[in-house]
């Protein structure tokens, strides 16, 4: 997941405008988070190398074409700068966006949930007692941080410029010196490039057929491009406008590179068995018989410093989002109040008590941190799925293309198309049992959304609003089923 993607510092002056470099520099920070840290056993968890490479080049396909329709669109609608959601409001009606910044709010909350889960996984490398990191003592820790965190930002205190350009070089450091050792280690008698196939044609063992092992990997590989969205927020920033683009593409395929690297150079160095059985994060336990302790050492603390300051930010986010939404009207207007300082008070209590509710839950899951980051991956599918279909819509109607080339028309209803399906992909691949319990989450915004329409004095619900909203309740309620009966459960 991307790490304060909207809190990146640089020089705003019209003399200090960015140059394809530092734009490039920029996108590659903005996607690469604490995900990767943990990428080795994430990927091969259900899946053996040669599904792997399948599912990055599904992902690289699919990602690419969002982060264009990202851009497309941030030069096309300048005036929606609300978010992601703003187009799904524009293109589908307030219900639709509605739900958009809803699971765009999801998605942050529990990404900080995974985050805490991260960071005290990683703690436990020097003080043990905090197990996998979703424990008491590490729950009853992320707490404090949690607290203290909410303290500081009601008094107005925001993060200051190094916080980023540490917890960079923190996260950077560590992943090119695991690339480069990996490198030299790799042992290709150990490497089984079979696709997931065995003798018969089936799966490895444990494993199942080559489509689902490639579906165990999708949520994987969206979790580390969340934030991808971030990237045309530099648009304004560019000494020129082209630059924008090609940073765009050439930071989304750095990135995409040393993601497939990780993951594929681990298979050459430990067993799929061995790399699933990993804790948090992997890429520790896949170093340390390499190097020895040091190895594992530095991987753990580049995790704690890398996510300790994307909990922060996202913590400034995660507010944000509902405060910008109560602003514009798509949430109700207590979710606007501000402080003396100007802190987004209500949305800050708000979000801090839900992330509170789920770090007390986490204590009741097996698997904590991919749970939570499965459901913020789940969560944040709606705005992109609509985000790619308004770029789709626009090319097909021809809005906002005017006296355009018809080629530039025709490539961007292919990128709009293939964004789509990639969204709709992801929906199938991530199951029906995520979906379901995704929906419990989504429910109660159906109360929220009708309070906001009230404010207004609009009807809560028109045309097919009312049935959309019939089925999130009933998904919701036939989940809460299927989990009390013990059906489906978390991770």
């Amino acid at each position: 997941m991307a790490i304060a993607q909207e809190h990146v510092f640089v020089a705003e002056e019209p003399s200090d405008k960015l140059s394809l470099l530092p734009l490039t520099a920029l996108v590659v920070g903005s996607m690469i988070g604490g995900g990767v840290f943990n990428l080795p056993s994430d990927m091969s968890r259900a899946a053996s190398a040669g599904a792997i490479l399948i599912g990055w080049t599904i992902t690289g396909l699919g990602m690419l074409m969002l982060a264009l329709v990202y851009q497309s669109l941030a030069n096309r609608k300048p005036d929606l700068n609300a978010g992601p959601y703003a187009y799904a409001k524009a293109g589908f009606g307030p219900f639709i966006g509605f739900n958009s910044a809803w699971g765009y709010w999801l998605s942050a909350f529990l990404g900080n949930v995974a985050y805490a889960v991260a960071i005290f996984s990683a703690l436990s490398f020097f003080v043990p007692a905090f197990g996998d990191g979703n424990n008491l003592p590490s729950i009853v820790g992320a707490s404090l941080c949690l607290w203290l965190i909410h303290a500081l930002v009601l008094k107005g205190i925001k993060q200051a410029a190094f916080v980023n350009i540490v917890t960079t070089i923190a996260k950077l450091v560590p992943l090119f010196l695991f690339i480069v050792i990996a490198i030299i280690a790799f042992n290709w008698n150990r490497f089984t490039f079979d696709w997931g196939r065995s003798a018969t044609g089936e799966g490895g063992p444990g494993l199942g057929s080559i489509l689902d092992q490639v579906k165990s990997t999708m949520l994987v590989t969206l979790w580390v491009f969340i934030g991808i969205e971030g990237a045309s927020v530099y648009s304004a920033r560019a000494a020129r406008r082209s630059d924008v683009g090609r940073a765009t593409v050439i930071g989304f395929l750095g990135a995409l590179g040393i993601y497939v690297l990780v993951s594929l150079l681990s298979t050459g160095i430990l067993s799929q068995p061995e790399l699933a059985g990993l804790k948090v994060p992997s890429m520790a336990g896949v170093l340390e018989p390499l190097v020895g302790r040091w190895g594992a050492s530095l991987v753990n603390l580049g995790l704690m410093i890398s996510v300790g300051g994307a909990f922060l930010s996202w913590t400034l986010l995660c507010a944000e989002i509902p405060f910008t939404c109560g602003r514009d009207g798509t949430f109700p207007k207590w979710f606007a109040a501000e402080n003396p300082n100007g802190s987004p008070v209500n949305a800050l209590w708000a979000t801090n008590i839900l992330i509170q509710v789920f770090l007390v839950l986490s204590f009741f899951s097996k698997s904590a941190y991919q749970f939570f980051y499965f459901i913020a991956s789940v969560a944040i599918l709606p705005p992109y799925v609509f985000s790619g279909a308004y770029a789709f819509k626009l090319a097909l109607s021809g809005e906002t293309y005017g006296g355009a080339d018809d080629r530039v028309r025709r490539r961007d209803l292919w990128i709009g198309l293939i964004a789509t399906l990639y969204g709709l992909w992801l929906v199938y691949a991530a199951g029906l049992s995520y979906l379901l319990m995704c929906s419990v989450l989504f429910a109660p915004g159906i109360l929220v959304y009708a309070w906001a329409r009230r404010e207004h004095g609009e009807p809560a619900f028109v045309g097919k609003e009312l049935f959309i909203a019939a089925g999130i309740g009933l998904l919701a309620v036939l989940a809460v089923y299927l989990m009390w009966t013990g059906t489906i459960t978390p991770l």
